[in-house]
């Protein structure tokens, strides 16, 4: 029986090494730019573009015209499947593929979506104030505090416009995950424990 855990995350929460903290106590595998890899390895795509189009979603407008096939006769049929598309695709059967065989830690890139036939799953989002986000981006990328906080604007942007397209769930919103919580309030490695005591109550929950 394989467990899996998905962390979605805030960027500059401590999302990333929460997972690696978690998998390292499950003597797990950890899977976050892993992903692209396994995407590219199994796809025929280069991990280049993999990597260039990574939770980047398609203009809307496009993609309504590659898959609305109701009126356009068979336009849908002569216009190629987006760049975008094809590697969102490309790591959603590279991470139901990891899950299938392995117990480990998948981070981003819709993951709990891919996942959610799977039994044994725990998803997981983190966030942190805002204050502590800035200063965590700020001495990671050598930027000035208001620069960091474009970057963090962005970045969020970026990474809920990929979710909210390709998924049918709302980034960052509660009832979207098992478990929310917080880095600002109980630390990484609070974050750590919380996420392992949830999983053994799962466990003993569904025995």
């Amino acid at each position: 029986m394989n467990q899996i855990v998905t962390i979605g995350r805030e960027f500059g929460s401590g999302g990333r090494s929460i997972g690696k903290k978690l998998a390292e106590r499950l003597g797990v595998s950890f899977y976050d730019k892993e992903i692209l890899q396994e995407a590219a390895s199994s796809s025929g795509l280069s991990e280049q573009i993999i990597e260039s189009h990574d939770e980047k979603p398609i203009n809307s407008f496009f993609y309504s015209l590659v898959t609305d096939t109701s009126g356009l006769g068979s336009f849908s049929t002569r216009v190629e499947m987006p760049l975008n598309q094809k590697v969102f695709l490309a790591q959603f059967e590279a991470i139901r593929s990891i899950a299938s065989r392995e117990s480990c830690v998948l981070v981003g890139r819709c993951a709990d979506y891919a996942l959610e036939s799977f039994e044994h799953v725990t998803n997981v989002f983190i966030t942190a104030n805002l204050e502590d986000r800035v200063t965590r981006v700020a001495e990671r990328h050598h930027l000035s505090k208001d620069k960091a906080i474009d970057l963090i604007t962005r970045s969020d942007k970026k990474r809920a416009n990929y979710y909210n397209f390709y998924s049918n769930k709302r980034w960052g919103v509660a009832s979207t995950y098992h478990l929310c919580l917080n880095s600002s309030v109980i630390g990484e490695e609070g974050c750590v424990d919380m996420i392992l005591r949830f999983m053994d109550h799962e466990l003993v929950e569904n025995r």
